[in-house]
């Protein structure tokens, strides 16, 4: 039960962003860009991305509905999903992909916790420096999001088919506008 009275029937930062409407423009703009703009970034690493440290902030609502996202632009392979959840060092990903993914788990951590090493490993697998700013910045939104999703106690819904059909939206339509749409 959400911690404050928030729309029924939307979940994840839906309803806080339901709530306070202001807010959610702003917000959703910058997870389009994010997540959907103009990046040598595929879709899909950077859905994995915010999925592999809502995985590591334990919120289950975002690593759901993002890994579904993730799954959905990876034709489906929710096994490499929950895999680079669990233990992205042993996944079937690109060591550019995997030092990022090291890189974002730091920022999840704490963004000190980001070292030169990271920065000199991921450039030294292709990583730019775009991609690396992009990395830092998504995974610091993340953790914003799963605080805020986590910190008003919103709905999470059970079903995994509602993660999916949800991810095909997500994937059509984007970002921006979505936390107004029920």
């Amino acid at each position: 039960m959400p911690h404050i009275p928030l729309p029924e029937n939307a979940p994840g930062p839906r309803g806080p962003m339901l709530f306070r409407p202001e807010t959610a423009r702003p917000m959703s703009e910058m997870a389009e860009v994010l997540m959907r703009g103009t990046s040598t970034l595929t879709l899909a690493e950077r859905e994995l991305i915010g999925t592999y440290v809502s995985a590591q902030n334990d919120c289950r609502y975002c690593q759901t509905i993002h890994g579904a996202v993730a799954a959905h632009y990876l034709d489906g392979d929710e096994a490499l999903v929950h895999q680079i959840k669990c233990d992205p060092s042993t996944a079937p990903i690109s060591a550019k992909l995997r030092t990022l993914l090291n890189i974002a788990g730091h920022v999840q951590q704490g963004g000190k916790q980001v070292t030169a090493e990271d920065i000199a490993h991921g450039r030294a697998e292709g990583a730019t420096d775009l991609e690396i700013h992009d990395t830092v910045l998504i995974a610091a939104n993340f953790c914003m999001m799963n605080r805020y999703v986590d910190g008003l106690a919103t709905w999470t819904p059970e079903d995994p088919d509602f993660y999916r059909q949800r991810a095909a939206n997500l994937a059509q339509h984007g970002y921006a506008g979505s936390a107004t749409r029920t």
